[in-house]
């Protein structure tokens, strides 16, 4: 199984490798595509814990592809093979980058609500305006702005695809950045896609990440 995937990023698959045999099992190598990792000893009707470290490409549903178990005990030029038959796919999210949440609530502040309380300084994004610059912080050569705690209306966040960024593939990053945000922050929100209004009040964050990973 995996925690949660996301193209371009570093993530793990994790797996339970059983030798049923009443004998232990010598210098086991785990395979996966072009990744290794070696497992040792497993022992007599044991069980083995291990992950691999996986940075997928693309984006989507990806289906299992070559996955075997091998060793070369107890003779070094033999090669013993088990590949691993089992059928299995993962779901990577798309990449989550962007601009922050807090950018979106500044542009939107009319709508969500005006700036109330400080809540200290986050790193500059590009997007927001040159009032809220750090400047202390451009003297030590780091450019970051002041974050303000909203006063939030009651209407939930309300993302839309096509004005969320210039081209589909940056649109699902920077929804799933924001979608991520909102899951850390507890905010609701809804996203309008062309053919479909994604809610958090009725679907989870990995149904909808799933949504955008697929579209």
């Amino acid at each position: 199984h995996t925690g949660r995937l996301f193209s371009h990023k570093e993530g793990q698959l994790f797996f339970g490798v059983r030798n049923y045999s009443l004998s232990p099992s010598w210098a086991v190598s785990l395979y996966y595509n072009e990744l290794d990792c070696r497992i040792g000893q497993v022992k007599a009707d044991g069980m083995q814990s291990v992950s691999l470290e996986i940075t997928p490409e693309i984006r989507g549903l990806i289906s299992h592809r070559e996955c075997r178990l091998q060793s070369f005990f107890p003779l070094s030029t033999v090669r013993f093979v088990l590949p691993i038959e089992q059928e299995w796919e993962m779901i990577v999210y798309p990449e989550p980058i962007g601009k922050p949440l807090s950018s979106f609530l500044y542009q939107q502040r009319a709508y969500f609500g005006e700036e109330k309380d400080f809540d200290g300084i986050v790193s500059y994004s590009g997007a927001e305006s040159m009032s809220r610059i750090h400047w202390p912080s451009v003297a030590k050569d780091e450019i970051a702005v002041k974050n303000f705690a909203h006063e939030h209306s009651t209407q939930e966040l309300a993302f839309e695809f096509h004005s969320s960024a210039s081209d589909d593939e940056s649109r699902l990053s920077q929804l799933c950045l924001w979608v991520l945000e909102c899951e850390k922050s507890h905010q609701p929100y809804s996203i309008q896609m062309p053919h479909k209004l994604l809610e958090s009040k009725k679907e989870s964050t990995d149904a909808i990440l799933t949504y955008l990973a697929q579209y």
